[in-house]
């Protein structure tokens, strides 16, 4: 199971968005685990998310729904900044 790390800016404060439910509504009806919340101390409009991913098909999926789209909105997740990275094994 991969771990992946999606960074992004946001327009609404970070507490607003450390504070969302949405995140682990979506992300955890496939089953993504182990979701940490990251915050830029020198820029608290940028913000980044890392969580293990069983089904990296289904999540690109899911990112493409409108539902994924709502949550981001009421997040403030400004979607063109979304930057999404995979870990992978060396």
């Amino acid at each position: 199971m991969p771990t992946v790390i999606g960074h992004h800016d946001i327009t609404k404060d970070s507490k607003h968005w450390l504070g969302s439910p949405k995140r682990k509504e979506l992300f955890g009806s496939l089953g993504i685990t182990n979701i940490r919340t990251f915050v830029d101390p020198q820029n608290p409009k940028r913000v980044a998310v890392m969580m293990d991913v069983p089904d990296m098909d289904k999540m690109a999926a899911l990112m493409q729904t409108k539902a994924a789209a709502d949550a981001m909105a009421h997040d403030g997740v400004v979607p063109e900044s979304l930057v999404i990275l995979v870990e992978e094994k060396g």
